[in-house]
This record gives C-alpha cells, structure tokens and sequence, in this order.
C-alpha cells in the first residue's frame, strides 16, 4: 500500500472523528438542558442558593445568551480542555481528569495487553485441539467468562485473591510503575475475561479456516516445520478478522472500566464518572464524557490503522494497494 493512501486514509478519518466529536459535544453540551428542573438548579444541585451565586453561575456559564452562542463559547473553551469548574469538589475539571486519567489509561491498555494475549493464545490453542476434550473445555470456559459481567468477576477475584488468599491490595491505583501493576492487575483481569471470550471466539473460527486452506497444506506439503506453518502463514492471516474487532474490544475495555473501578475503588475516570452521575455535578459529566469519547475514537483508529499493518491488500477508496 502507498503511503499516500494511508495519509489519505487517516485524514478522512481524522476528518470523520471531527463531525462525530461535534456531534457529541452538542449532546454533551444539551444535558444541561434536558436535566429535570432550570440550568440554575442543575449548576447549584444542594449548595445553597443566594443572589450572589446565582448571578456568578449566570455569568461563568453566559446563561444570559442564546442556546447556540453558550453552546459555541462552551466549544471554543472544550478544544483548550477547559470545562469549567466542578461544582461538588470547585476544583477545575481538567486538572480532575489528568490527576485521574493516567491510571484509567493504564488499567485499559494493560487489560487490552492480557485480554489479546488470553484470547488469541487460547483461541489458537483451541483451533489446533479442535473438536478434543481441550477445545470443548476452553470453548465452555469462554462462555461462562462472557456470561459474567467484569464487576461480578471483580468481586470474585477480589474475595480469592486479595481476602482469602492475600496475594493482591483490595484497592487503590499504585503510584510507581511495578506498584501500579500489582495493584490492577485483578482489575485488568475482570475486565480481560469478557473480551478474551470474543477474541478467542473469532481466533478460533479464524485459524480452523485458514488452516484449511491449500497454502498451507502446500506449506505443510514443502517440509516447512510446524512453527513456521503456523506464524509464517496461518496465524497472519487467521488474525485480520481479530484485528477488525480490537479497535471494539478496546473502546469496551474503556467503557467497561467504569463499574471495574468502583468496584476495586480505583482513582480512575470511571469513578469520577460515577461520582459526578451521583452528585448531579454535569460540569465534571461533561468533561469526563468528552474524554472518554475521544479515547474511544483515537483507540478505533489506531485499529484499523493495525488492521492496515497486517493486511496490506486491503483496498482503500476503491483502489488496489
């Protein structure tokens, strides 16, 4: 592929991520409005109202202007990542998610490493073992990991592995690298489960078609060993489906988090998400929210960029690689 198509590529669809992220922005932006009870209610939720305050939160929020000019004002100040103040702690909203985000992106960049590892190991293992006592086991496992949601699995593991056998802390985020690894790894674990079950699923499907095929029997038919039969020529071609399906895999890992952090008391987006839902504290709502949205456009991209890596032949705009 030249890599004039790929620029072209990435620019349409940095270009698509533009319209989406206005079109959620505006929906982000509207939940002030569609909230039970006036703006100003919203904006105060139990602090006490005086003359004083509701005439700062009129001129901090421009509720005196039109619905589409606060709307713009809002915009111009997001693309800083300036979302105003919180109204439950008064602190900035921004500093709230970077104090907060980099433990949330390392618990789903280290679930999305164990969910892949877990799922595309078992999946290939299961493919070479098809139809055998091995297969039927992993297969049956893969479906009772994808009929648990990752909070019940949380509870689970954490009752075995930081109770009853207390191998892991109960809670919190760790603060240097190894630390933080020992503190979420029960996290990344619940959250790995799910989607291990549906990379699996597809590794499988995938690898018992691919080693069907006639190249690989001609492979096989040239004296080639097995080792190389398998990464060489069927597990390159078997992943490309799995490819197609991480850029979800990973927006879920993300959006799964939420309950994942509560449960372990995580000091994560998803908490604060939890926390700003519960307190009614939508300035917080509103920033967290374009965060995540973000992460998950930025993330599905970085998938289909993969999915461009490990199959050069696809065509792009019509036109052959």
């Amino acid at each position: 592929m030249s890599g004039s198509a790929v620029f072209w590529y990435v620019v349409r669809r940095l270009l698509a991520m533009v319209v989406l992220l206005v079109v959620v922005s505006f929906a982000v932006f509207s939940l002030l409005y569609v909230s039970p009870g006036s703006v100003i209610d919203v904006l105060l939720g139990t602090n006490t109202r005086t003359p004083q305050l509701v005439a700062t939160l009129k001129h901090d929020y421009h509720l005196d202007e039109p619905f589409l000019t606060q709307y713009w004002i809002w915009v111009k100040d997001a693309v800083q990542f300036r979302f105003g103040n919180s109204i439950v702690s008064t602190l900035p909203v921004t500093d709230e998610i970077t104090g907060r985000l980099p433990t949330s992106l390392f618990l789903g960049i280290y679930a999305y490493i164990l969910t892949m590892l877990i799922g595309v190991g078992l999946g290939i293992l299961a493919a070479l073992r098809k139809w055998t006592a091995a297969d039927r086991s992993i297969v049956a496992g893969s479906i009772v990991a994808l009929s648990t949601p990752a909070f019940v699995s949380g509870v689970f593991l954490l009752y075995i592995f930081a109770v009853e056998l207390p191998w892991f802390p109960v809670f919190g985020g760790g603060t240097w690298f190894t630390d933080r690894l020992w503190h979420l790894t029960l996290p990344a674990i619940a959250l790995a489960l799910v989607g291990s079950a549906y990379v699996l699923k597809h590794t499988r499907a995938a690898m018992i078609g691919v080693l069907d095929q006639d190249y690989v029997t001609f492979a096989r038919a040239r004296g080639l060993s097995g080792r190389r039969v398998l990464f060489t020529y069927a597990l390159r071609n078997a992943l490309i489906p799995v490819v197609t399906i991480s850029g979800l895999i990973l927006a879920f890992v993300i959006t799964g988090a939420v309950l994942v952090e509560v449960t372990f008391s995580i000091p994560g987006i998803g908490q604060l998400l939890v926390q700003s839902a519960t307190a009614k504290d939508l300035p917080m709502i509103q920033g967290t929210a374009i965060v995540v949205a973000i992460t998950i456009m930025v993330s599905n991209l970085l998938a289909d960029l993969a999915y461009l890596a490990v199959d050069p032949r696809i065509r792009l705009g019509g036109r052959p690689a």
